[in-house]
């Protein structure tokens, strides 16, 4: 599972989501996805913004912790076109 700190850094700094907006020229509505941990996928443009910003590595944003069930090797499921389905 991937981690997202934004929320801990912003605070860390003392900056808000709107200010982080402003700076990064990043929708605020990305913003918020992003500091909630709502989202499926991070654009790399945004992460070389927000790390402009912040002044701070990619690695201080995001953080791989291991999942407790394993999603490959055995675990994954192949559909016939080749896409990957949730083993229930």
């Amino acid at each position: 599972m991937i981690k997202i700190h934004l929320s801990d850094l912003l605070g860390k700094y003392r900056i808000t989501q709107a200010e982080l907006a402003r700076k990064t020229g990043i929708r605020p509505a990305t913003i918020c996805d992003i500091y909630n941990e709502m989202c499926d996928r991070i654009n790399i443009e945004h992460l070389d913004r927000i790390c402009e910003v912040l002044e701070c590595d990619v690695a201080d944003i995001l953080e791989y912790q291991p999942n407790k069930i394993k999603k490959t090797g055995k675990n994954l499921i192949l559909e016939q076109n080749g896409n990957r389905k949730k083993n229930n």
